[in-house]
């Protein structure tokens, strides 16, 4: 089996991807890196193949045929790594809101810690939030509890899209029934988790915004984890039948 993959899902991110993996690859503990690239107008994909030719083996790219959304990103990534034998699966921006650096982090609370899900969290030692303006950090903080109001779910950080997930828990998670494809997924795959009685441990980070292209954020995105957290309160959360 391998190790660790690292998926970044991508869409019109020129101005950052080679620098995002680059970083990657720089760390101390090995990690591969899966790019799920949604046709991206701007050339992203391009300069993912180039640099496949420098990091053969160890970056990857799928591309899809349009922007179908962050959940079914994730989603495709996680059967691509789960196909060819990862033990831990890491989401990630490429944006650099997400630092690197603490991939470490993360593998270490799964790995060493015993956590099934780790959690970059922004929220678990105060608000640790970098260029976000007030208005978003109150919106995101209030989410976050009106999130744990609605579902009783013990995480601070319910949207936080920086994680580590262990093979064994995606292998139980029946993705047809994931129904979210915006900032809800984020939600609705930690309350499956928990539901499903996987230990979940929220690691503290620093959340950056970026400097670099275009914010993905919607109000449409921000509608649908408002009221899927309501759906989510009355769904029954089932494993995964084995085959």
């Amino acid at each position: 089996m391998k190790d660790s993959l690292v998926i970044i899902p991508t869409f019109n991110e020129k101005e950052n991807i080679e620098r995002i993996i680059r970083k990657v690859f720089s760390l101390e503990k090995e990690f591969d890196i899966l790019i799920v690239e949604d046709n991206s107008p701007d050339g992203t994909a391009l300069i993912v193949k180039e640099l496949m030719k420098e990091f053969s083996g160890r970056l990857h790219i799928e591309e899809r045929k349009g922007k179908l959304g962050l959940g079914t990103a994730y989603i495709h990534g996680f059967k691509w790594a789960m196909q060819r034998e990862y033990l831990y699966i890491f989401e990630m921006d490429a944006d650099f809101s997400h630092n690197p650096e603490d991939l470490l982090k993360l593998y270490d609370a799964c790995a060493r810690q015993g956590a099934d899900v780790a959690i970059g969290s922004r929220y678990i030692k105060g608000v640790n939030v970098v260029n976000w303006p007030m208005g978003r950090v109150l919106m995101s903080y209030f989410a976050s509890y009106y999130v744990r109001m609605i579902t009783r779910m013990k995480v601070m950080d319910t949207t936080a899209g920086f994680k580590c997930y262990r093979r064994k828990l995606l292998e139980t998670i029946d993705f047809n029934r994931i129904k979210f494809t915006g900032y809800a997924f984020q939600i609705e795959m930690k309350y499956t988790a928990w539901k499903l009685g996987f230990t979940i441990k929220e690691v503290p980070i620093i959340f950056t915004d970026r400097t670099e292209g275009t914010s993905k954020m919607s109000r449409g995105i921000f509608r649908e984890a408002i009221l899927g957290v309501i759906q989510l309160r009355f769904k029954r959360i089932r494993p995964k039948k084995a085959a």
